[in-house]
């Protein structure tokens, strides 16, 4: 059974089409004849998340997990922009959520009809398309529905994914349904052509490399991509390149750098040595403040952006081209063609690693239990072949002080870095992955997100770390807001609650540690192969000491 409204028949027969089957659903009124007709199809797999706020970040962890688009279904209204958050996100990540919106009829907007807004372009800032459906089933407007429908998925799947939105007007009756099959609707297929880059450009690109003798190369917020990988390594033994990453970056070949905040905190007076002459930038977006700073003071003299989009990424003020290619291709067409150039550079920087590496441990050993010394325990415990989800505000920077653990994916929502929805994008991608799933966050984006345990796609590979450090610990880390007279109030924001209460009231197995012996114990229990169930570990840290000991370490890293 299936709505009768032509056009959503139409949106569904295109959807399958092009292969998209998962569906995330906020039930209501208006989005019935959707609600009908995709839960009547069996080529369909929805799911029913009641917060919409909360389904659309789901929906982006499993548009991750899954590697292809997911469809977002909710009714007018407020239901509408509370999916903002995560649109934007997904944008920002080129992610392509598939936002269909049930409205009112467009005589109705303003007219004091119930649960009636203005949604026409309410996400315009945040997709590549946004369109509005005609209300009426004549031949012509079907034609037109069915032509922006296509448009829109082609757009979300194209060489630079996005998030597209059909809005939808719908009249009553919204509940009569109809016992037959799905219209034959003309499917507009895009076509997949790969940018080359031409001989000519080639030639330039690599006569500039091999004049080079200090060369950086930045990836940024990535999937893993062994091929990239294998080829960034080959390019660094050839050129001796220096490549800058963080966790999030998905690469760990040990020629690369990482942990880079300690790093560049170490880099001051002799910057000049760490200066490149040539900067090569890739992926999304960088967390490292001081990297930025350092990049900013010290610009390189040409700086390449690659990008299928040809978007102008000017992050360091030092913008020079844009090459329209992704990061494989460029290392692939590249890599016979540069010359071996002198490794000074490269020692530089990984010597420079090494020290600050080696302060670390060492300094993490000597600290009284906090943050960091919890970090660094929790990656000691993680296991191999997992998924780790990192949330924003501290828990990233904290995790990204540490080395990353080796073969375990990582993912964070630094898109827009919000930590709005950091638990429900974890959620999500944990209900299609076959692996375990670890999600570290703070207390404050815990409670914020606690919707995302209000469903029933919560599985047992799911692992959550709430460290829970009584409030916005992090503004007490930057300079400005902790010196403010509004700090405790408005900044830092005490919170004297515990996830406890929640974790047992959906379900979850709940651990807790108040110091460095508890906390190893907790993690054997948390990670043993007999836990069987979702869990929650509960991290409790003095605010005053994790503030204490973070300035203390980049002082010493300073010098």
């Amino acid at each position: 059974m299936v709505s009768d409204k032509k056009h959503i028949q139409q949106l569904a027969s295109l959807l399958l089409k092009k292969g998209i089957t998962d569906i995330v659903i906020s039930p209501g009124s208006r989005n019935a004849p959707m609600i009908n007709t995709f839960t009547g199809m069996p080529g369909f797999r929805c799911r029913n998340i009641v917060d919409e706020r909360s389904a659309a970040y789901f929906a982006l962890g499993l548009s991750l997990a899954k590697q292809c688009p997911v469809a977002i279904v909710c009714t007018s209204g407020t239901a509408a922009l509370n999916y903002t958050p995560a649109v934007a996100e997904a944008f920002y990540q080129n992610i392509p959520l598939i936002i269909l919106t049930a409205d009112r009829p467009e005589y109705w907007i303003d007219q004091a009809e119930s649960q009636c807004i203005r949604q026409d372009g309410i996400y315009k800032n945040f997709t590549k398309k946004g369109v509005s459906l005609p209300l009426g089933e004549s031949e012509k407007e079907l034609w037109f529905a069915a032509r922006q429908i296509n448009e829109c998925l082609n757009l979300a799947v194209s060489d630079t994914p996005a998030p597209v939105h059909i809005n939808i007007p719908l009249e009553e009756p919204l509940h009569r349904l109809v016992q037959e099959d799905l219209p034959e609707v003309k499917e507009i297929e895009q076509a997949e052509i790969q940018t080359q880059i031409t001989e000519n450009e080639l030639c330039q690109l690599s006569e500039t490399i091999n004049q080079s003798q200090k060369i950086l190369i930045l990836a940024g917020q990535l999937n893993p991509n062994p091929i990239l990988e294998n080829m960034l390594a080959g390019f660094v033994v050839k050129t001796g390149a220096v490549v800058l990453l963080e966790h999030l970056s998905n690469l760990s070949d040990p020629r690369f750098c990482e942990n880079i905040d300690i790093l560049m905190a170490s880099i001051h007076d002799d910057s000049e040595d760490f200066q490149p002459d040539l900067l090569i930038t890739f992926g999304g977006q960088y967390v490292s403040k001081p990297l930025k700073q350092f990049l900013r003071k010290n610009k390189p003299a040409q700086h390449w952006h690659l990008s299928l989009g040809g978007e102008h990424v000017d992050t360091y003020k030092a913008l020079t081209k844009v090459i329209k290619t992704d990061a494989t291709n460029f290392f692939v067409a590249l890599s016979e063609r540069v010359q071996l150039i002198n490794h000074n550079f490269l020692k530089r920087w990984k010597s420079k690693e090494i020290w600050v590496n080696q302060l670390r441990d060492e300094f993490v050993k000597s600290i009284e239990f906090s943050d960091l010394k919890a970090f660094g325990l929790i990656g000691q415990k993680i296991p191999v072949n997992t998924v780790v989800h990192l949330g924003n505000s501290s828990p990233v920077r904290y995790a990204l002080i540490h080395n990353r653990v080796e073969n375990v994916m990582y993912f964070s929502n630094r898109g827009t870095a919000g930590i709005d929805g950091c638990l429900s994008t974890a959620v999500g991608f944990a209900s299609e992955s076959d692996k375990l799933n670890t999600i570290i966050l703070g207390d404050l984006s815990f409670f914020y997100d606690s919707n995302a345990l209000w469903n029933k796609y919560i599985g047992a590979n799911l692992r959550i770390i709430v460290i829970n450090n009584g409030g916005g610990n992090i503004f007490g880390m930057i300079k400005g807001p902790s010196d403010s007279p509004a700090f405790a109030e408005h900044f830092f924001t005490e919170n004297t609650r515990k996830a406890e209460v929640l974790a047992k009231a959906f379900g979850l197995d709940y651990f807790k540690a108040e110091n460095e012996v508890e906390l190893a114990q907790a993690l054997d229990e948390f990670y043993s192969p007999t836990q069987k169930q979702a869990a929650l570990l509960e991290v409790f840290t003095d605010a005053e000491v994790n503030v204490r000991v973070f300035r203390e370490l980049f002082k010493q890293v300073k010098g």
